[in-house]
């Protein structure tokens, strides 16, 4: 099981335009279309399913939400960093 980061490791590691909400990491991505955070909330599911970690993730007509948190160990792990990174590419 994934150990929970301390608070300094997250705010050293927190990718740029993520923010923390208490247990969880958030980032709201701007989309000009409703369709393309549509197909960017479909390639973030196609990730996470592949690493086996879930996001909540809510589409709104110009933007998508992705919150991340490890439940099992409490709070923001390594994995949620990681798969951040890997949303974030998925955006690029």
């Amino acid at each position: 099981m994934p150990q929970r980061l301390d608070d300094d490791e997250i705010g050293r590691r927190l990718p740029d335009g993520w923010e923390r909400n208490g247990d969880e990491i958030v980032r709201i991505y701007p989309f000009d279309d409703y369709l393309d955070g549509v197909t960017f909330a479909t390639r973030v599911g196609e990730v996470a399913d592949e690493e086996f970690h879930h996001p909540e993730i809510r589409i709104r007509y110009d933007e998508v939400e992705v919150r991340l948190t490890s439940h099992e160990a409490g709070g923001i792990t390594d994995t949620d960093l990681r798969l951040a990174n890997l949303f974030d590419d998925e955006r690029r």
